[in-house]
């Protein structure tokens, strides 16, 4: 199967949905043009296409492998990774100061995309380099950052998260990992680490870890936890690399899937000899760490909705090849392409219609990051702030939940041949598995928007969010054409559903368990109707473009077309998740497990 970049997709998602003029006009980029941003979404397609893509099904068969202590990666990534670097990708969002090309953080997000798209075991080990770049722009000394930020930015280095250990998953207050102080700044550490995602490799030569550990005198739970700056190799003062650090990796996991990236077991300290520096404050590791972990969530929102994109490609492409049946009531004569029956279709347009609601949600959330770190002003910036930490769980939770149903539709709609791994479908569907999980799983995300998001302000957030959801289905309510119309009318009733959902939960803040059991139903229900949100701006905008001279007609109606069908079927099951919302504590009351067993 040829796969393609869908460079007009992601453009349309950007520029109608997301609101990625919202840049231009803040005064943020003034180099930043139409012309620019092209530019960059044809070389990012050049690149994800002939470098990336042909490696992801070699990948899944000749996984990374740990040799005599050096893990292996999959032949043909030191290449791709080579020219990652040498096309500047990494710097793409970066200050200028330390290399970067000082462009919005949304182009980066849509690199990451299309990355995924290709093959995300490769995908992924840059989004943890980046995410340790932006640790340490948060936190780092000006020695950290002179010795660290040029190679890291660049990508010639990369760099790790290392919390998770045997005994402490999601719950870090466990970390028994220890720093003690060993004179000169430097800090010695020991300690296993667990899930590292390419904890080692052969594509650079340094690692640049960064390590949640305990010093000797820190309290008890996340309080306690400090972060550090751990070099796989020393560097020398004039930045060029000295002694190999004590740090090693023990094993590398037998996983489901995505098997061309490495997730090892990381040993530092063996030999009593590790050494790093400390990240930021003492006992403050947990803050620096949310900012690592708040990019890795929206990246992993957006492993979601590229694996989803190369999944809906292959499952669009075999149905059309694959000939099978008839048309209703015709007996004889040749076969039609399974994409002539209409509950094919359905299996396609709801991988369509999730794959572009989920992008939409991510690059939504990405402009807001921008904006509340680039807009003029500071009521702006205040208020993209509010909307990028909303955003943040349902790109991450919502994305990664669809996407797995996008890939087990992807499966479906191959028929037996979706479950013989030579169609490709199943590696989809055992290499994105792990997204709803790592990065906080997404009954935390859940547990996130209810809590931290919904009740921290009140509601405020949510209730302008929605707010702009039930003006826009107000709008398109008011149209002349039945499809944006009957559109409008789905969303304005999903809105004062999730509406009064959310009135019930701030009217539970004193009881925190039927909170937490709404939870995922919660989240579900609000990234439906986010999601059509988005694709109802994009079925105006392209309702409005379609008589331009030169408008691909057929195009932007099935652009329409999908957000009708996401309305019909979405936005509907987002109206009847309310029960289960309000169902509570009391549905999953505590029964004897030897009841459920027997």
């Amino acid at each position: 199967m040829t796969y393609a970049f869908p460079v007009r997709d992601m453009r349309f998602t950007l520029d109608h949905m997301a609101g990625f003029d919202a840049l231009a006009r803040s005064g943020a980029y003034p180099d930043l043009s139409d012309d620019i941003v092209d530019a960059i979404f044809q070389e990012m397609g050049k690149y994800c296409e002939n470098a990336v893509a042909p490696l992801n099904e070699a990948s899944d068969r000749e996984g990374a492998r740990l040799e005599n202590g050096v893990v292996r990666t999959t032949p043909g990534f030191k290449e791709a990774y080579r020219q990652y670097v040498e096309g500047g990708w990494n710097a793409l969002a970066f200050p200028e100061d330390w290399g970067g090309q000082g462009l919005p953080q949304t182009l980066a997000l849509a690199l990451v995309d299309g990355l995924n798209q290709a093959c995300m075991s490769f995908a992924i080990g840059t989004t943890l380099t980046t995410g340790a770049v932006k640790a340490i722009l948060h936190a780092g000394t000006g020695e950290q950052k002179r010795l660290f930020l040029p190679k890291l930015v660049s990508g010639e280095w990369t760099g790790t998260m290392n919390l998770t250990e045997p005994q402490a998953g999601s719950d870090l207050s466990g970390i028994r990992t220890k720093a003690e102080p060993a004179g000169g700044g430097r800090y010695k550490i020991k300690g296993q680490k667990i899930f590292i995602t390419y904890g080692d490799h052969d594509m650079t030569d340094n690692i640049v870890h960064l390590v949640l550990a305990r010093l000797p005198d820190a309290p008890e739970g996340t309080a306690g936890i400090s972060m550090f700056l751990v070099p796989k190799v020393h560097v020398n003062e004039d930045g060029s690399l000295g002694e190999r650090n004590d740090v090693q990796c023990l094993k590398l996991e037998e996983k489901m899937g995505l098997h061309g990236s490495p997730t090892c077991v990381m040993a530092f300290g063996e030999k009593d000899a590790c050494y790093g520096t400390l990240l930021g404050e003492e006992h403050k590791g947990l803050k620096n760490m949310f900012v690592m972990m708040n990019a890795a969530r929206l990246d992993v929102g957006m492993q979601g909705v590229g694996v989803s994109e190369r999944a809906f490609q292959r499952a669009l492409a075999y149905a059309q090849e694959r000939r099978q049946g008839r048309a209703p009531g015709v007996k004889t004569g040749p076969m039609v392409a399974i994409y002539e029956h209409a509950d094919v279709r359905r299996m396609l347009y709801s991988m369509k219609a999730l794959t572009e609601a989920s992008r939409a949600i991510c690059y939504a959330n990405a402009v807001a990051y921008d904006l509340a770190r680039h807009a003029e002003r500071e009521e702006d910036r205040a208020k993209a702030k509010t909307l990028e930490e909303l955003l943040t769980p349902v790109s991450k939770g919502w994305s990664t939940d669809r996407a797995n149903d996008v890939v087990s539709l992807g499966v479906q709609a191959h028929g037996g041949m979706g479950y013989i791994e030579e169609t490709g479908a199943a590696q989809h569907m055992r290499d994105v598995r792990i997204a709803a999980i790592y990065e906080g799983t997404n009954g935390i995300q859940a547990m996130d928007l209810v809590g931290r998001k919904l009740q921290g302000d009140g509601g405020a957030a949510a209730r302008h969010f929605l707010q702009n959801v039930r003006e826009q289905a107000i709008i398109l309510k008011a149209s002349k054409r039945e499809n944006i119309r009957a559109i409008g009318e789905r969303l304005f009733e999903a809105s004062k559903a999730v509406s009064d959902s959310t009135d019930w939960l701030l009217a539970t803040a004193r009881r925190p368990d039927d909170a937490l059991a709404a939870a995922t139903p919660y989240l579900k229900q609000f990234g439906n109707v986010a999601g059509g949100y988005y694709l109802a701006r994009g079925a105006v905008a392209a309702a409005l473009s379609v008589n331009e001279a030169g408008a691909d007609k057929a195009w932007l109606a099935a652009k329409i077309g999908i957000a009708r069908f996401f309305a019909d079927v979405y936005l509907t099951e987002a109206v009847g998740l309310t029960g289960a919302v309000k169902a509570g504590a009391a549905s999953v009351a505590r029964l004897d497990p030897l009841t459920l067993s027997r």
